[in-house]
């Protein structure tokens, strides 16, 4: 699809990968739209983002969602571009924590129904564009987790199984695209407690998402990623020949 021209929405866009998207796709010619829940950071973000806008609110609270899904289509309606960035992981370890469970209910919520709500508030809306595309941020947890993050990865597997089964949906829509990025350990505050510091730039992971958008690659594994990628489709390759 088109890499410029587009409008596009970025929830978790004021730091991190949803920043590092935002600058990709601004500086290409793109109107930017980011989201997060605190407003001095949004602002701090925009003086590095061209005519960019910013939409305060959290999309894990169902009230926001709502709100913030109707002024894209009043005061946006060019949107055209939505990218599900937003997420939350918790570390801690299940032999010592106590409230394991509402840990995976906040990371199940933000990472997984909201956007599946949020989807739904926004794809009759896309649907009316020349060209859309909803843009989900999985994880490498998707193919396993781990101990230090030990619900945060099936959060992730649900938001794959999700979103392949919405790109099924929507195959015969060709003027809506379904794209997933699988993004390893990046260097952000948000990965800080699992050694975010050896991890790839976030700039990288925009650079992979904006190749996959031109190209229509619907899968973007992203890094280390692509081990796990290139295992199963060669796993994939060898059954179809059996």
């Amino acid at each position: 699809m088109k890499t410029s021209g587009n409008t596009i929405f970025i929830s978790g866009g004021s730091a991190g990968i949803g920043l590092a998207i935002a600058k990709k796709l601004n500086a290409a010619g793109n109107k930017v739209i980011i989201n997060g829940r605190n407003e001095n950071r949004l602002q701090k973000a925009l003086s590095e983002l061209k005519g960019a806008f910013a939409i305060q609110g959290d999309l894990s609270v169902e009230e926001d969602r709502i709100r913030i899904a109707e002024e894209l289509k009043t005061k946006h309606s060019d949107v055209n571009i939505i990218v599900n960035n937003a997420g939350a992981a918790f570390g801690y370890s299940l032999r010592e924590e106590v409230n394991a469970h509402q840990k995976a209910l906040i990371e199940m919520n933000t990472n997984y129904l909201a956007i599946i709500h949020f989807n739904e508030l926004l794809i009759p809306h896309l649907l009316t564009k020349e060209e859309s595309a909803i843009v989900n941020i999985s994880s490498i947890a998707v193919y396993g987790s781990h101990k230090a993050i030990p619900t945060y990865g099936a959060t992730k597997a649900a938001l794959h199984s999700y979103t392949t089964a919405l790109r099924q949906t929507f195959e015969d829509q060709k003027n809506l695209g379904i794209f997933e990025v699988y993004p390893p350990l990046v260097n952000t505050e948000f990965s800080s407690y699992i050694g975010g510091e050896h991890g790839i730039p976030p700039s990288e992971v925009a650079d992979e998402l904006f190749i996959g958008l031109e190209k229509n690659q619907f899968d973007i594994p992203v890094g280390d990623t692509k081990i796990y990628a290139n295992a199963i489709g060669e796993a994939l390759a060898k059954l179809n020949q059996a």
